[in-house]
């Protein structure tokens, strides 16, 4: 495979690579959202969340649709939202894995 495809990849993992951005896709997994519903659910500051929006649009994970002054995101792909629904279900299993590892010492 060519190394160039795991550099990609490699980016568009670091675009998801902040705990907010994880609660973007989380928010954006069942519908679009404008700009002040994801800025309200985070409760980060505007131009933070600006620059987060940003990187993961440049990265294609999220797309934009403006609508007079109002934008609006949402998951350039619904599999971005799977991917990481299946990496929240990891982490939780290592968990229970390791409560489950003192439990028993």
């Amino acid at each position: 495979m060519n190394k160039k495809i795991f550099a990609l990849q490699a980016d568009v993992c670091k675009a998801l690579a902040h705990p907010i951005r994880m609660e973007i896709i989380h928010l954006l997994r069942e519908e679009e959202l404008c700009f002040a519903k994801i800025l309200e659910a985070t409760g980060c500051l505007k131009s933070n969340l600006s620059q987060h929006l940003k990187i993961m649009i440049d990265k294609g994970v999220l797309k934009v649709r403006r609508d007079g002054q109002c934008r609006y995101y949402s998951l350039l792909s619904r599999k971005v939202g799977q991917a990481c629904q299946l990496m929240h279900e990891v982490l939780f299993q290592n968990i229970k894995d390791q409560q489950e590892l003192i439990k028993n010492i």
